[in-house]
């Protein structure tokens, strides 16, 4: 699989760095621009985008500009190990800042460490990723399953779930923290289904949840493209049944059209957000991109917030010194469309969470909302 980089350059950005007299601050943004997340990887980089003008408009950090480094993982292992490559010893970059899959994740993680930058993962996933150089401003499965769970068994009468994933550490991960939850929880699980990543024919699965007595799904496949086949799939498979999916985000919601109604999500973003930084935000994403604009969701939310802690946390070390900004990040935090964010427990954040469901136009309607849920025990070592 070819790996493709390629660099943005921002009109702003080009006058900012012309304006500062210091070289530029790089940020690496490996992300999936083909691939599975193909479908949401454009919203985050738009994302990227805004922050890094907002940022550079207002004198840049310590007197530097911001630069994005844009590579294309191609959403998995192989294509991840090159685009890490290329970022951290071929463009130098001061810090890697990305949404990516769990399995792109992990291929980078070793490169991180050889080449000692600061690593903010902006995706949610399965969790207790650990490493001294690695941060996360997303949600984890201790944050992100119980309201599905508890809804579905208090409000939707479920006591027989069905879970679908793809079929790596994510799919996995998010699952199995589903399972014992909902087992916990006093309700069963009927039936327990995988397609690999790439995996697009969801119809012998579909089958079993119609011979197994289910009367709930949940799935948790990788973000974009398998959300939409799964769900179209279910779809004109006649399936109704409460269905909480794990892994989709606004966007991706919105792109499947009608499919997607009624849909169960639990998510640290949402555009409904009523607050003077999420309105903000949102003005400003749809002035600078206008009718290209790609729906803020909880994928790109999480990398614009992450770039405005970096400068956070290079501006408390007062130094882009990976050592001082590891030892700030924990230290900062930043009040944006999500709220206040800080990854200040075992390198990750505390989250306000809300059970959504998707409506008829693609919109969210936040059915009920859980204040700066704890991520749990993630990387009690570090």
């Amino acid at each position: 699989m070819q790996m493709k980089t390629i660099v943005l350059t921002l009109a702003s950005a080009a006058y900012a760095t012309a304006a500062f007299a210091a070289d530029p601050i790089k940020i690496g943004v490996p992300v999936g621009l083909s691939g599975a997340n193909s479908v949401v990887a454009p919203s985050v980089v738009q994302a990227a985008e805004l922050a890094v003008e907002e940022i550079n408009a207002k004198g840049g950090v310590l007197g530097r500009p911001l630069a994005l480094e844009i590579a294309d993982d191609a959403s998995g292992a192989a294509g991840a190990q090159k685009a890490f490559d290329s970022l951290v010893f071929q463009k130098e970059v001061n810090v890697v800042i990305s949404m990516e899959t769990s399995a792109a994740r992990n291929a980078g993680l070793p490169i991180i460490s050889k080449g000692d930058v600061p690593y903010i993962y902006t995706s949610f996933y399965e969790g207790k990723s650990c490493n001294a150089n690695l941060f996360v401003d997303a949600w984890v499965p201790e944050q992100q399953v119980p309201p599905v769970v508890d809804n579905f068994m208090s409000k939707q009468g479920a006591k027989k779930f069905f879970l679908i994933g793809s079929d790596y550490a994510f799919g996995r991960g998010m699952l199995s923290f589903a399972k014992g939850y909902i087992e916990k929880a006093g309700a069963q699980v009927v039936g327990e289904e995988y397609l690999p990543m790439d995996g697009s024919d969801w119809t012998a699965i579909i089958s079993k949840i119609k011979s197994s007595g289910a009367d709930a799904i949940m799935t948790s496949t990788a973000g974009g493209a398998p959300n939409v086949t799964l769900t179209k799939q279910l779809r004109s498979a006649g399936v109704t049944l409460p269905y909480g999916n794990l892994a989709v985000d606004e966007g991706t919601a919105k792109s499947m059209g009608a499919d997607a109604k009624g849909i169960f999500l639990s998510a640290s973003y949402v555009t409904g957000i009523d607050s003077p930084e999420n309105k903000a935000f949102l003005s400003a994403m749809d002035k600078k991109f206008g009718k290209e604009l790609r729906t803020p969701n909880d994928l790109s939310v999480p990398q614009y917030e992450a770039i405005y802690l970096y400068k956070a946390a290079v501006e408390k070390a007062g130094s882009t010194d990976t050592a001082k900004v590891l030892k700030a990040l924990p230290e900062v935090s930043f009040t944006g469309p999500r709220g206040k964010i800080s990854m200040n427990k075992q390198h990750h954040a505390p989250l306000t969470m809300y059970l959504g469901q998707v409506k008829d136009d693609g919109s969210v309607a936040v059915v009920d909302s859980f204040k700066d849920v704890d991520p749990g025990n993630q990387c009690p070592k570090l």
